[in-house]
């Protein structure tokens, strides 16, 4: 059993005490769905999104995996709403404003910000990291670059089936 705990005032030093406490949640678990599941759980836990997850890429759509928060969409097409359009660019995304994101899901109506980060395996988005925030304007380049960090301890675990 583990528990997250965070310190700090600001994100950067939450990061720096959450990635490696993910680092050990991951050590020595081999399943994917495992492993997504304790990442969502942690970010959730450390920062209180409204909502955190994963997307994996399943016969060229994103399917809903792992997550905590309220109830989501559960199929997203290529290039569609955020998710769909972070896969589609290959890069992270972060939105200030879902209301002014054109073809936005509204997965929730709560949902104010988001950020999406693929997950790259050998080049390929094999799924996205979706966060959003009941805050407008909640993510920044901090969050991106400690996101994308989290990103790539959890890719070798995954595969494009």
């Amino acid at each position: 059993m583990h528990d997250i705990l965070i310190e700090g005032a600001d994100r950067s030093s939450m990061y720096e005490q959450l990635i490696p406490q993910i680092r050990a949640l991951l050590e020595g678990e081999k399943d994917a769905i495992a492993n997504l599941a304790n990442t969502a759980a942690a970010l959730k836990q450390a920062f209180g999104f409204l909502w955190v997850g994963f997307y994996l890429v399943r016969e060229q759509e994103l399917v809903l995996g792992p997550f905590q928060g309220p109830v989501a969409c559960t199929r997203i097409a290529f290039g569609r709403g955020v998710c769909g359009s972070a896969w589609q660019q290959r890069q992270t995304i972060i939105v200030p404003d879902v209301n002014q994101f054109p073809g936005h899901i509204a997965c929730s109506s709560a949902s104010r910000s988001e950020i999406v980060v693929p997950l790259l395996h050998g080049g390929e988005v094999v799924g996205v990291l979706d966060i959003d925030s009941d805050r407008l304007d909640d993510f920044s380049k901090v969050d991106q670059e400690a996101l994308e960090s989290i990103a790539s301890l959890l890719t070798p675990f995954l595969r494009n089936p």
